[in-house]
């Protein structure tokens, strides 16, 4: 076997193919670079999803002559000196590998000054310099990659549609937007505008231009500090949900990250408030000294590695929870209009002069996509090449000023405040029952409105919390059985039961073989649920070949949420006044009165206003 050394021509197409995955990788790379280059202001302009072209331009620091050419030789890089370096990065980018991975795979121009004097032009191809000279003063860097992927088809043949290709690039502006609200975006896709961010480094109001109004107006403010840890941000109640955990978005350090403890650890803070196979939407910001985190860990910079991770998931799980217990969050029923009219976007982009209302956002159909429904709508209309504004919608668009947006949200933060000292039995009000509906929901009132609540989902509650209370003060202690139980289990199953026999015998789970794949149990803890016993057990056995070990906590809340469910009254019950009146009264009393064990809402609360205006005594 011949051993040679690749041309560095190659070597930089086969790190293209890690760096550069799709037009979005190179406008991901393009605009770190911007950003650190202390850009208030980054344009991009993209023709056929970036397929055809991509410009960056931005109002950065620039670069001197004599370091445009040497910026594009592989590992070429301003931010790593020595190896002490990577222990203390700042920056977004630090590898050197973007700018000769894309220029080796597209045709490239790029035109950058420092202000001071005449800036430098230089024009590539396929990663070779064809052309080198003068430019205009303007301070800062624009960036041209044009025909991506020409001389690697194959890439190229793996490219989705535009559509597809456009919605990676809203997404990943999405994200950048997110982690620095400081910085005003711009995007055009074929000369229409496709996204605008304000600048004024307000997240709250990015998250209203990415999300809509609505759901910012549904947000609470996160904030925590220790000795190491730095976390901002803003978390959803739990009546805003999403069907993808891609609605959640970690910035670290200012670097949009993928952690999947930290997103455990945010689904934990919720615990029950989650209906079951909903996410949340969450922006959390967090900052730690560089030295305690290692981002050096993929080719992309998406992932990450702490050094203080179980105190910092803890930390963040903890807030959440903190900030929940703090607050009112019964659902307000909302009246909507049937003909909601279609945002001009055009209108919606400029936040010097107006704001959008809010409209729901899209569902995305998979975990890469969380552009809203607006964007979405905009990212159709380019792509189909059809006029962006329509006049009429224009005149009907209800639009909020600036002004007006700041005048919201100061009154949230009032709100908040005040809820924050709220006491633990207020944070529902005393209601008092009126009545009952189909034998299902309480109908209740008071001076703040009318109230429906499920009274299947409020005994939930209240059996649960009083449930796994029970099991958490019991002891590990076991009870005989008369007659042991028999289980038949696969071979795999089989497999699991024999490696972790010691740690199951270990909680008072002895299993004895009974031939050819059978077990028979003959005592269980006494914690066990009565008439669930086998549930658990299969439970416990599944919970093992997940996540290979025996998490006993799990396992009794999820016993509490079963004894719950099976012991609390269903619907089509009917209960007299004293019955209603007593459940409200217990409801009031618990931790979390606001879902169920599974997520679904207890309560939902029609204000005085409301009624008045849907029965037209107000307009």
């Amino acid at each position: 076997m011949k051993i040679f050394q690749m041309p560095d021509a190659l070597a930089n197409k086969i790190a293209a193919g890690e760096v550069v995955e799709r037009p979005a990788s190179v406008v991901k790379e393009l605009v770190e670079n911007s950003i650190d280059a202390g850009s208030s202001w980054i344009k991009i302009d993209v023709n056929e999803a970036g397929l055809e072209q991509i410009k960056i331009t931005d109002d950065g620091e620039g670069m001197a002559e004599d370091d445009v050419e040497r910026s594009f030789l592989r590992h070429a890089t301003s931010k790593i000196r020595n190896e002490s370096d990577l222990f203390h990065v700042h920056t977004l980018g630090f590898r050197g590998e973007a700018l000769a991975s894309i220029a080796s795979v597209s045709r490239l121009t790029i035109k950058t000054s420092q202000g001071d004097s005449a800036g430098t032009f230089l024009s590539l191809e396929g990663g070779e310099v064809l052309e080198k000279g003068k430019s205009d003063a303007r301070k800062g860097t624009e960036i041209t990659v044009s025909d991506l992927f020409y001389n690697t088809p194959a890439r190229l043949k793996y490219m989705k549609t535009i559509h597809t290709e456009l919605g990676h690039i809203t997404d990943l502006l999405n994200r950048l937007s997110l982690s620095h609200p400081e910085i005003r975006f711009e995007a055009t896709h074929n000369g229409k505008p496709l996204f605008k961010t304000p600048g004024t480094g307000d997240l709250l109001q990015v998250i209203a231009q990415i999300y809509g109004m609505g759901v910012a107006r549904k947000m609470l403010p996160i904030k925590v500090e220790t000795l190491d840890f730095k976390i901002n941000g803003y978390i959803a109640k739990p009546e805003i949900t999403r069907a993808s955990r891609s609605y959640i978005s970690i910035i670290l350090n200012g670097r949009y990250i993928k952690s999947i403890p930290i997103t455990q650890a945010i689904i934990r803070g919720y615990h029950t408030l989650l209906p079951i196979g909903r996410s949340p939407v969450v922006v959390l910001q967090v900052e730690m000294d560089p030295i305690l985190v290692d981002v050096n860990v993929h080719p992309t910079k998406l992932e990450a590695r702490f050094s203080k991770d179980k105190e910092l998931y803890t930390l963040i799980e903890d807030q959440i929870r903190t900030t929940f217990r703090q607050t009112r969050l019964i659902p307000e029923m909302e009246q909507k209009s049937k003909d909601i009219p279609k945002q001009s976007f055009q209108r919606s982009l400029n936040f010097d002069e107006t704001l959008p209302v809010a409209r729901e956002s899209w569902q995305p159909t998979n975990d890469t996509d969380t552009i809203s429904y607006q964007q979405e709508s905009i990212i159709q209309k380019l792509t189909e090449k059809q006029p962006i504004v329509n006049q009429k919608d224009n005149e009907q668009e209800k639009i909020y000023t600036q002004k007006e947006f700041k005048q919201t949200f100061v009154h949230q933060e009032v709100n908040t405040n005040q809820e924050e000292v709220i006491a633990p039995n207020d944070r529902v009000p005393a209601m008092y029952p009126i009545g009952q509906l189909h034998g299902t929901y309480i109908l209740a009132q008071n001076e703040n409105g009318f109230y429906m609540i499920d009274q299947h989902a409020a005994q939930e509650r209240i059996k649960y919390e009083f449930f796994k209370k029970k099991l958490g003060q019991t002891s590990n202690e076991v009870q005989e059985l008369l007659i042991p139980i028999t289980f038949e289990f696969s071979k795999q199953e089989s497999i699991f039961i024999e490696h972790y026999k010691s740690e199951l015998e270990n909680v008072g789970l002895f299993f004895e073989s009974f031939g050819n794949q059978s077990y028979i149990i003959r005592s269980y803890p006494n914690w066990f649920p009565k008439n669930f016993e086998e549930e658990v057990i299969r439970e416990m056995i599944e919970q093992i070949m997940q996540d290979e070990r025996i998490n006993v906590e799990a396992i009794r809340e999820d016993a509490a949420i079963l004894m719950s469910c099976k012991r609390s009254i269903k619907a089509n019950h009917y209960l007299n006044n004293d019955d209603m009146f007593r459940l409200l009264e217990d409801l009031r009393k618990t931790t979390d009165p606001f879902t169920c064990p599974h997520g679904r809402p207890i309560i939902v609360h029609f204000t005085t206003y409301e009624l008045e205006k849907m029965f037209k005594r107000v307009m």
